[in-house]
């Protein structure tokens, strides 16, 4: 092919070569097939300079593939989906001015700014996020954007509900949940009955609603709030329990999980932030949730994780397996 050398500074014969070119993006080496044109006369390597690819974007591309990190195109897409100039969401996210632009145009992100993007994709969040900061941006941009993010966070919680109960809908009441369907109003309620008047532990929030269930069974032959329970690698937890966090914190914003340091440790924390209504449960539920709630108030996350593996339906079943309630006639407490 002809085409004109920067070396001799005319037209000459030139040849694609394709060569293996290594990037070091933040430590990380990436190797890249690159293609540069060669001079037939002196062996020169030059880049085309017709073509669009740009061999460093595309190590950015690969540097962010591998750490699950937002591309360009999905930056600028959650901006323009909720209708917000660079400018507004820069001054939502308390960034410099250019940051958005130099990100959507394919600069690489920090890690911290992509952590703060991503959750600030969630409806939740963002809508968190504008409430606090309604003078940043006009108000009738923040009016629209708020209507509208309340509507996704309700069709969020509404997902969620229905994905959860989907899980259990099938399933006929047997001694696995206590002999009654699974009442998620009770679940919810029972976890912020345990939170409401101090953060607790997820782990030990596990434990307390395993206690409460199983005690309530013990005692009058069935369950509080259908739940099953699974044997986990730190006690058991109710099943499906990532999805019922994930609900908690997006339904009527029930909850916060948060980050506390115990010593030299940070764990994450359950805090309430609505009140139980305890009106949907019986005197004997009441009771038996007020009971465990005493017993274990000044046990610590480990210690009742400790307890809840000495129990005989823990001891007794496999990772991953549902304990039957049958087990609660063994109950420690």
């Amino acid at each position: 092919m002809k085409g004109f050398c920067p070396h001799c500074e005319k037209e000459m014969d030139l040849k694609k070569v394709i060569l293996n070119e290594d990037f070091n993006i933040r430590g990380e080496n990436i190797t890249l097939e690159v293609t540069y044109l060669e001079c037939a006369k002196d062996g020169h390597l030059f880049t085309d300079p017709t073509s669009d690819d740009d061999p460093l974007n595309r190590a950015y591309r690969e540097y962010r593939r591998r750490k699950n990190m937002l591309q360009p195109e999905e930056i600028r897409d959650f901006r323009t989906h909720n209708g917000l100039s660079q400018r507004e969401l820069n001054c939502i996210l308390g960034w410099g001015a250019a940051t958005l632009s130099r990100y959507e145009n394919g600069a690489l992100q920090s890690e911290a700014h992509d952590r703060l993007l991503r959750l600030a994709m969630k409806p939740k969040n963002l809508l968190d996020l504008i409430d606090s900061n309604r003078e940043s941006i006009p108000s009738h941009t923040t009016d629209r954007l708020l209507d509208q993010l309340r509507t996704e966070v309700r069709e969020d919680c509404q997902s969620l509900r229905m994905h959860f109960e989907h899980n259990f809908a099938d399933l006929e009441p047997d001694e696995m949940g206590g002999y009654v369907p699974l009442d998620l109003d009770k679940l919810i309620n029972a976890f912020l009955f345990f939170c409401h008047s101090s953060p607790i532990v997820k782990t030990k929030m596990n434990k307390l609603l395993f206690y409460a269930d199983f005690k309530h069974f013990k005692e009058y032959g069935i369950s509080i709030t259908g739940s099953r329970y699974a044997h986990l690698p730190y006690g058991p937890a109710p099943h499906l329990y990532e999805l019922l966090l994930a609900l908690l914190h997006i339904d009527d914003a029930s909850i916060a999980i948060e980050e506390q340091k115990f010593g030299e440790h940070i764990g994450e924390v359950c805090v309430a932030l609505r009140s139980p209504d305890i009106g949907i449960f019986s005197t004997s539920e009441l009771k038996i949730l007020a009971e465990v709630a005493h017993h274990f108030t000044d046990m610590s996350a480990t210690e009742i994780s400790d307890l809840s593996h000495q129990e005989k339906g823990y001891m007794e079943t496999n990772n991953g397996q549902i304990i039957s309630y049958a087990y609660a006639d063994d109950l420690s407490i």
